[in-house]
């Protein structure tokens, strides 16, 4: 059974909660034996509605982004080779499908994450999970990549931006790197892009040397790291270059580009990631929330290609945004044992160096 949204009227403006968009337009975008399919969203409503976390967030109503509010990061002329191409079920691009209800989805997941912002902002609630896809990190302004069709955090970030003189961070822990964001606000200082990703590896960007352009040089911090990367070295990582660079940032509001796929059992990741790890970073972005920003963060559900590990690791995150750290793993470690890479420390001091840490 999957989640209703209902309207909602919070009570108390001192007891803000978690919210949530989902809309069951979500699952009419699939295809059968891609990995990107509604069996994600499925498994992860299932696990959330079993440990009876569904009920405990506020549900938000999202909307269709017009084209005004689309184009804010992307092309009229792109939108409407969308539109075309959704008609036809006809592919974006190699990786990137489309079906008769991909573009009624791909227009609610980048408005339900603009609701879920602006309800963030607007202090309706303390923070947010959206429950969304396609999913957006790799869309260019004129163009499909990787499973993603509209880039649905910048739109939401440049909605934001319309409305609030904000400053922003993003950090991207998806495995893969988000080329379309970086490429949406690389000469844009008001907004710091972090993403720790494997490298060399899809899409091929995200060096250490993409620092950002023009006004935003600096402002976009690249952490590619090597295949079989685990627990203890991201962990060292964030603790050494993202907590430091958001802090020194002072965001407004934080989001987390949500990716799963760096989870030692993803199909298509090549990282050694615990679940356990996966819910320490969720919570430790909370918490930099907490600090900085009043709580101000939106999760946006990106990549994670093993259902099962997938919800489990939604659940965490969930939990971590209502404040709780009853985390689950009942995968475990890695099978390939607790490697630490003998070249992280001189790696970091690189960073630190470059990004004046």
């Amino acid at each position: 059974m999957t989640p209703v949204l209902k309207n909602f009227q919070l009570k108390s403006k001192k007891k803000r909660k978690t919210g949530y968009i989902y809309d069951t337009a979500f699952l009419k975008h699939t295809r059968i034996g891609h990995p990107e399919n509604s069996g994600r969203l499925k498994s992860i409503c299932k696990q959330l509605e079993n440990s009876s976390l569904l009920e405990r967030l506020v549900p938000i109503e999202g909307h269709p982004a017009p084209v005004e509010e689309l184009a804010t990061v992307h092309t009229e002329a792109y939108i409407e080779k969308v539109r075309r191409a959704c008609r036809s079920s006809s592919p974006l691009d190699p990786d990137t499908y489309t079906c008769h209800g991909s573009y009624d989805a791909a227009v609610r997941a980048a408005g339900g994450l603009v609701d879920l912002t602006q309800a963030v902002l607007n202090r309706r609630i303390r923070n947010g999970i959206a429950l969304i896809r396609p999913p957006g990190h790799h869309a260019l302004p004129d163009r499909a990549m990787g499973f993603c069709i509209f880039n649905n955090i910048a739109i939401g970030v440049k909605i934001a931006q319309q409305k609030y003189k904000i400053r922003t961070a993003i950090v991207d822990f998806d495995i893969h790197h988000g080329n379309g964001t970086q490429a949406v606000f690389e000469s844009d200082p008001s907004v710091l892009y972090i993403s720790s990703h494997a490298y060399p590896f899809y899409p091929g960007t995200g060096a250490i040397e993409q620092t950002g352009s023009g006004k935003g040089e600096g402002s976009i911090i690249n952490i590619p790291l090597p295949h079989r990367t685990g627990d203890t070295d991201i962990k060292t990582v964030y603790n050494s270059i993202v907590v430091p660079a958001v802090r020194r940032f002072e965001p407004d509001i934080l989001f987390a580009v949500a990716g799963y796929d760096a989870h030692w059992r993803d199909p298509l990741g090549v990282f050694d990631f615990s679940s356990t790890c996966l819910a320490w970073i969720s919570s430790l972005l909370v918490e930099l929330a907490d600090d900085l920003c009043s709580g101000k963060i939106v999760f946006a559900l990106s990549g994670g290609y093993d259902t099962q590990v997938l919800a489990v690791d939604v659940a965490n995150s969930v939990q971590a945004l209502c404040g709780n750290k009853n985390f689950e793993d009942p995968f475990g470690p890695s099978p390939n044992g607790k490697k630490t890479n003998k070249k992280l420390d001189s790696y970091i001091a690189e960073l630190r160096t470059l990004h004046r840490l």
